[in-house]
């Protein structure tokens, strides 16, 4: 008897960790946008970093990120248990979120083209100027990428608290916990391996043959891996963020599903769909963001700090 209790008792975690791990990997897909721009995000903050720094800041990041999950996972099962009618308009304000982000960022490089150079060329003076505190300025990236990394991570939790909604409370905990851990181990390791490309790049350019031709390679590809990253990250916020807006949007809904084919073909024109929503979504979004702004008297699309922090 004891032994058909266990078998029992095993038998349902296996099947609990088994729901887990299908709501983990849809709350994964939930989350692409911000996931994609989140990496780009922090080895772009990273990125200007002293090489015997890199992976000592990327960690101080890591742990940051770590606590800011350590805040939200609690406070989003908290609005499941008492205000579960919350987490539609969250995801809705998080998808609206996703896509101003994306509007603006390009908003952004369309009308000042010319700030990424600015800022570099600005970062490159500091780091020869001797009265400037090198150790300062690090711990500012740091405490700038936490703050980042908080908004993000916050996009990533309510995004997947809509996921797991429907399930059981223990289930709940344990999706947004292995969400969590999952997403931080594997966005600040890919981090950690993006900024050290170049360098593993130059210590095999250094050597001989077919060993060397691969590090210059590598060394060659690691600025387009980078650009390649933001570009995938941007257009991933439309289509997660017009997903949403899509599917929380009944007449929204219907209208793409009855444009929408059968097969593949209908998947990419829903595809299509979503990404049209989140960029007429974050389009009006940052309209309405840039007539408060002038209303206040602040400054046109592109111009705040908000998109260059948040959006890359």
């Amino acid at each position: 008897m004891a032994g058909a209790s266990l078998l029992t008792l095993l038998d349902d975690i296996a099947s609990i960790l088994d729901d887990v791990a299908i709501l983990t990997k849809a709350a994964a897909k939930k989350t692409a946008g911000v996931l994609g721009d989140d990496l780009a995000l922090n080895a772009q903050q990273v990125a200007g970093v002293r090489s015997e720094r890199e992976l000592p800041v990327v960690w101080a990041v890591a742990k940051g990120s770590l606590l800011n999950k350590a805040i939200l996972v609690p406070a989003a099962l908290a609005i499941s248990a008492w205000l579960p009618w919350a987490i539609t308009p969250l995801m809705m304000i998080g998808g609206a979120f996703l896509c101003y982000e994306g509007v603006e960022k390009i908003a952004h490089r369309l009308l000042h083209p010319e700030d990424k150079d600015k800022r570099h060329a600005e970062h490159l003076a500091r780091l020869a100027d001797p009265a400037v505190d090198v150790v300062a300025e690090e711990k500012d990236k740091i405490r700038g990428a936490i703050r980042t990394d908080f908004i993000l991570s916050a996009e990533i939790i309510v995004l997947s608290l809509g996921v797991v909604q429907q399930a059981a409370f223990g289930q709940q905990v344990l999706t947004l916990v292995a969400v969590a851990l999952g997403m931080t181990v594997g966005v600040y390791g890919l981090v950690a391996g993006i900024v050290k490309l170049d360098d593993a790049g130059a210590w095999l350019a250094a050597k001989d043959g077919a060993r060397a031709a691969l590090g210059r390679g590598i060394v060659a590809a690691a600025p387009w891996l980078m650009k390649t990253l933001s570009v995938v990250g941007t257009a991933a916020m439309f289509l997660v963020g017009g997903g949403i807006l899509v599917h929380a949007i009944g007449p929204l809904h219907d209208l793409v599903a009855d444009v929408a084919p059968p097969g593949l073909l209908g998947t990419l024109v829903g595809m299509i769909g979503n990404a049209l929503v989140g960029i007429v979504a974050g389009a009006a979004v940052l309209g309405a963001v840039w007539l408060l702004k002038r209303l206040r008297g602040g400054s046109a699309p592109g111009e705040g700090a908000g998109g260059e922090a948040v959006g890359g």
